[in-house]
């Protein structure tokens, strides 16, 4: 659900990979004989246009301080726009990428992401050979290969403590734990780091202390926080109050989500708000800025997914779910269409350029993060009647569903659960990441909970925020864990739960 503008409360294509080990000239603090590196090279092929995306990872042992990538296509691949993580620029088939000052940095062991949209005709041949910083790929092993090179890079984790969220992993319809017992998430979302920051208030509507935290345990059975992001925000945009923008923003969020895991509830980091301009059919806003719920993530949604996948890669506790509630299916011409939009980011209704579904999971696993990914379908989340048939490529095997159900909703009843929802909890994981109703009581959500129940779904409800609950869905009228007759129902079914 997107909420408060101050009081607002309501490849189809299979990914191409062409890896190359590459030797660099030294880079000011790493001496040549040291530095190796692979590059990774994976498209999102729509037929007339493609989006590719490179990984550069550092094999060496000591830092990359600045980067230049090139490549040369066989074919009339055109670049389109200005790409993103990098300077994208095209001379004849000749295409170079230079690093952003906020990536130029590359960490033993760590690794960068770029990606650009490009047009063609006829055949789409991956690139072969590549340069970096002007040295041509040697094809020499870097240190220590693995016998079979993944096609993303493997980030290195550390098990959790004793007592804190459990790693989790995808097998079949199922989350894992790290011992292999299958896991069903119950928790909340805790609104608020979408909306103040941007609106200059701060980071959090409501305490974010310990206390806070054993409030929400005090509901039996919670397990779970969905944390939702704002994009400028985390990225610094010049819109946003530096006091809580950029790495202040980042801090915050991080100390938040490291503290839940640590709790015992596994953080579902979602991005929620996010930039471009869009005034078409149910627009929220008119800003470009990132102060409204949009159709679709936009370009800058890959550097966003790139950072905030990299600062949680070595936890697989954390569950990224990647777009709050796309709705193209209101920006689009049909419904074949919106899930074109959806997954491929070809999305003529929407004026600026879009980051589909396959795009963003690329950029995720592009850093290495083997995390859980949950993935919203359309109709503000509400619609995944063909979301298997658009599922995104995942080379990790870690993905899921996100499905959002209000009383308000089309898909509000059981027959379309059953015809809809079933059939892709079937098949991987699902997590309902938003229940709710809009009258302050519980009796549909009564139903949703017994539905997902008896197929072992994970649900959380909207929302930990002690707002009006006749005006939105509200679980509390104080941060101490006091329930409204809402949120009565919720934490009393879990409570029954066992």
């Amino acid at each position: 659900m997107s909420v408060r503008t101050t009081a607002l409360a309501l490849g189809a294509a299979l990914a191409a990979t062409a890896a190359a080990t590459l030797s660099l000239t030294a880079a000011p603090g790493a001496s040549a004989a040291s530095v190796a590196c692979t590059v990774d090279y994976g498209v999102n092929d729509w037929g007339s246009g493609f989006t590719a995306n490179v990984a550069i990872s550092n094999k060496g042992t000591t830092p990359i301080n600045g980067w230049t990538l090139g490549y040369a296509y066989t074919g009339n691949q055109t670049l389109s726009g200005t790409g993103w993580n990098g300077t994208w620029t095209q001379s004849g088939r000749n295409v170079t990428v230079t690093s952003a000052a906020y990536n130029a940095a590359i960490a033993p062991g760590g690794s960068v992401g770029a990606g650009a949209n490009f047009a063609y005709t006829g055949t789409n041949t991956a690139p072969t050979a590549f340069t970096v910083n002007g040295t041509p790929c040697t094809g020499a092993p870097a240190p220590s290969p693995s016998p079979s090179p993944s096609p993303s890079p493997t980030a290195t984790t550390t098990p959790p403590p004793a007592g804190s969220a459990p790693a989790l992993h995808v097998s079949g319809n199922s989350l894992l734990d790290e011992a292999g017992s299958r896991v069903t998430l119950h928790g909340v979302n805790r609104s608020g780091t979408e909306f103040m920051c941007v609106q200059g208030h701060g980071f959090f509507d409501g305490p974010t202390d310990a206390a806070a935290i054993a409030a929400i345990k005090s509901w039996k059975g919670v397990n779970a926080v969905r944390v939702p992001l704002n994009e400028d925000c985390w990225l610094g945009q010049s819109d946003v109050n530096p006091a809580y923008a950029g790495a202040n923003y980042r801090t915050a969020i991080k100390t938040w989500v490291d503290a839940l895991r640590t709790g015992g509830l596994t953080p579902i980091v979602d991005l929620h708000w996010s930039r471009g301009q869009y005034t078409g059919n149910s627009a929220g806003c008119a800003d470009l800025a990132a102060t409204c719920q949009k159709p679709m993530p936009g370009a800058e949604a890959v550097p966003f997914w790139t950072s905030v996948a990299d600062t949680f890669k070595a936890d697989p506790a954390v569950v990224l779910d990647l777009f709050n509630e796309p709705y193209p299916d209101r920006s689009e011409s049909s419904t074949a269409q919106a899930w074109l939009c959806w997954r491929d980011g070809n999305c003529p209704g929407i004026g600026y350029r879009v980051s589909g579904m396959q795009t963003l999971l690329d950029t995720v696993r592009a850093t290495g993060a083997r995390n859980v990914v949950l993935l919203g379908g359309i109709a503000y989340s509400n619609d995944l009647g063909q979301w298997l048939a658009h599922r995104p490529t995942d080379p990790t095997g870690n993905l899921g569903a996100a499905w959002h159900v209000y009383n308000f909703n089309s898909c509000a009843n059981s027959s379309c659960w059953a015809s809809t929802v079933a059939p892709v909890a079937d098949q991987v994981p699902l997590a309902a990441g938003e229940i709710g109703e809009s009258d302050c009581a519980h009796g549909f959500i009564d139903q949703v909970m017994s539905w997902l129940d008896s197929r072992r779904i994970s649900y959380l409800g909207w929302t930990w925020n002690t707002w009006n609950c006749g005006s939105g869905p509200s679980l509390i009228t104080s941060y101490d864990g006091t329930p409204t007759a809402f949120g009565a129902g919720l934490r009393d079914h879990l409570a029954g739960l066992g």
